[in-house]
């Protein structure tokens, strides 16, 4: 526990710097290599050994990130975020299927790399979406926030009250209580930031709306990877993150979030 809260103490200010203070086209250079880090070890995840092709799935999902923001922005970013949303819904039901959840199995790679780029490439164009749009870098870090508040929330609330599993066979120490606790905390921010953004409290409910349904997002990104390194046998996707297992491990609830906020912010605030 010592390490991993050393660990964040580092990087919440290194995250938070670069959210606010770097331009849109080095944001997301620095975002997209993250993403990639995090890709790597979701290539060894889904079943794939060999490291020369798992440098290749790499540089083809670079060379799709350098293709959209050379020739992709703005047009495509919006259609590829929107179809990361899909793919988290198809991602509900696939949480569902309680066989597969129980049953460890190191088969379907192709198919795993596959959903590995959906992780990857609409949480890019989303982000892109967020920080380049108008006061795009607070609005990036409150998506960011919501993420942060809805985990705090869910762990706190989970570890005193307990009760009920959420998914028993994919993550056993999560609880219906955490899960609401986390909801808790969205909406607490969603309020808190309603102000801070300079809305009118008009905008409260579809702020509150977003930020529910970004931190359900985020709970499925978490469970679905948790559903993955099941099916792998692993109990972390790296070490690169002291404390904190791998990168995939920080970015599972981001890649969902991202998407899925930027496209409620289109369609509920602004």
């Amino acid at each position: 526990m010592k390490q991993r809260i050393i660990t964040a103490l580092v990087l919440l200010p290194v995250v938070v710097a670069a959210v606010l203070w770097l331009p849109p086209n080095w944001f997301l250079a620095l975002f997209s290599a993250v993403l990639l880090l995090g890709l790597w070890e979701w290539t060894r995840l889904s079943g794939m050994v060999r490291p020369e092709l798992r440098a290749v799935v790499l540089a083809v999902n670079a060379g799709v990130l350098a293709w959209l923001a050379w020739r992709g922005w703005p047009g495509l970013f919006p259609v590829v975020t929107l179809l990361g949303v899909l793919w988290w819904m198809v991602a509900m039901i696939w949480l569902g299927r309680i066989r597969m959840a129980r049953e460890p199995s190191r088969g379907n790679t192709l198919i795993k790399l596959i959903v590995g780029s959906m992780l990857v490439v609409p949480a890019f164009t989303g982000a892109g979406l967020l920080h380049a749009g108008p006061d795009g870098p607070r609005w990036m870090l409150y998506c960011l926030i919501i993420v942060f508040a809805a985990d705090t929330g869910a762990y706190f609330v989970g570890s005193r009250i307990g009760g009920a599993k959420l998914a028993p066979s994919i993550s056993p120490g999560k609880t219906w209580a955490g899960f609401w606790g986390g909801l808790g905390g969205a909406c607490l921010v969603a309020t808190m930031a309603v102000p801070t953004l300079g809305m009118g409290w008009t905008s409260l409910p579809g702020m509150v709306l977003a930020a529910l349904l970004t931190a359900l997002a985020s709970v499925v990104g978490d469970l679905f990877e948790s559903l993955i390194k099941r099916h792998s046998g692993a109990k972390d996707s790296g070490r690169l993150v002291p404390g904190h297992g791998g990168v995939m491990d920080r970015l599972d609830s981001i890649v969902a979030a991202v998407p899925t906020f930027a496209v409620l912010k289109s369609w509920l605030l602004l």
